[in-house]
């Protein structure tokens, strides 16, 4: 890889499932002294394939593509080679988002609006060890501490209530009673400091805790 050799470009494979995006982002990378494209991708499964035939020293990952997304693609490519470094590069600043990127092995997250020297100076210091997060998304992970976290049920049960399903219908699709899916509506009102299912679903979206599809 690059890094053995202080004289060598950074070898960067973009994946983006936006073509104008994507060559907008290899042409900044390109214009970039000590730097290369190597290879692109349009989405996660591709990323990976990608990732095994040219081995690049980092990876600007979008977050939201069709099929796998940014981060079951980071998983596995992580998996397979637990040394990459990735960075995702995504137009969502929600702090779940965030959360899950970096849980996944992200080195860094990065806006697609942040500043060309920005992005290419993060890509500069992940290549080289160094996780740093920008100001802005740092914040952001703040916010998140603050907030008491969801169980895995009370999040089900979100999604549930996000597409307008009845506590009798969240109840049979779960296979738990109206009782429990009550008492977890209660509790995850309090968890994100809500009144009721309106301000739930607003906040969850908000946060980026669930997403609509």
């Amino acid at each position: 890889m690059g890094e053995s050799d202080p004289g060598a470009k950074i070898r960067v494979l973009v994946v983006d499932d936006h073509p104008p995006m994507r060559m907008g982002l290899v042409a900044l990378i390109k214009s970039q002294p000590g730097m290369d494209v190597i290879a692109e991708a349009s989405d996660g499964e591709e990323a990976l394939e990608v990732y095994e035939d040219v081995l690049p020293d980092v990876v600007l990952m979008d977050l939201r593509m069709p099929g796998m997304g940014g981060v079951e693609a980071i998983l596995a490519i992580r998996k397979k080679f637990p040394d990459a470094r990735v960075i995702v590069l995504s137009t969502y600043d929600l702090d779940e988002d965030i959360h899950r990127a970096l849980q996944s092995g992200a080195k860094s997250y990065l806006l697609k609006d942040m500043p060309t020297e920005e992005i290419a100076s993060t890509i500069r210091a992940v290549h080289f060890g160094d996780a740093s997060l920008p100001r802005q998304v740092a914040a952001r992970l703040d916010e998140r501490s603050e907030r008491e976290q969801l169980t895995e049920r009370e999040r089900d049960v979100l999604e549930a209530l996000i597409k307008g399903r009845s506590n009798k219908e969240i109840a049979s699709s779960l296979c738990i009673s109206e009782d429990t899916v009550k008492s977890h509506l209660k509790t995850l009102f309090a968890k994100l400091r809500v009144r009721d299912r309106t301000e739930a679903a607003v906040e969850a979206i908000r946060h980026g805790i669930v997403h609509l599809k």
